[in-house]
């Protein structure tokens, strides 16, 4: 039975090695990791080539469930896919198998747990976001674009989606750009001639 590894941190201050020799000791024949959330599978292109090519047979290897995914859902899902191609899943810690009734239950009950974790650090972020505010010490994320610029390709009939995506930023952040724009142009004051 082919063995597939699959690691992923969320943040690039992460470190890979630890999942990475846990997966070669396991066996496992091909290894693929990635940089990204586990909110969602949205963006992580990796875990995508891995589904595409699993045959049955197969199993895919992953360090912990966390790894795989924080949302219930889409651990089930991907157990789901898994299933319908023939393939299975192996969680080294703790040793878990979708091979059999049992162990799709301890991977469900995994995947809810990982859930909750998820929400809890939501949580924990949030009550630190407005601890800062109240305090004036939070200021939210740093501008990786100027608004000045996304004004002006706006200005050059570029839809605001576009501009969007050719920025690799939000349209919400689009807007806030269009509309700090006018607020500025409508606070300034009018010369009298």
């Amino acid at each position: 039975m082919p063995k597939i590894g699959y690691a992923r941190i969320s943040s690039s201050s992460q470190d890979l090695d630890i999942q990475i020799s846990k997966l070669k000791n396991e066996g496992c024949d091909i290894i693929r990791s990635e940089t990204g959330s586990g909110a969602t599978r949205d963006g992580r292109t990796e875990l995508g080539t891995i589904l595409e090519f699993l045959r049955a047979g197969d199993e895919l290897v992953v360090h912990r469930l966390d790894r795989l995914g924080r949302s219930t859902r889409d651990v089930l899902n991907l157990v789901h896919e898994l299933d319908a191609k023939g393939a299975g899943l192996r969680v080294l810690e703790p040793e878990v198998t979708t091979a059999g009734d049992m162990g799709r239950m301890v991977i469900t009950v995994l995947g809810m747990v990982a859930d909750m974790e998820l929400k809890f650090i939501r949580d924990r972020q949030r009550t630190g976001i407005d601890a800062a505010k109240k305090k004036g010490v939070y200021k939210g994320r740093r501008k990786t674009v100027d608004d000045e610029e996304i004004r002006c390709l706006v200005s050059k009939g570029i839809s605001k989606a576009q501009v969007a995506r050719d920025l690799g930023i939000s349209r919400m952040s689009v807007y806030r750009a269009l509309r700090s724009g006018f607020n500025e142009s409508v606070r300034q004051p009018l010369s009298v001639t």
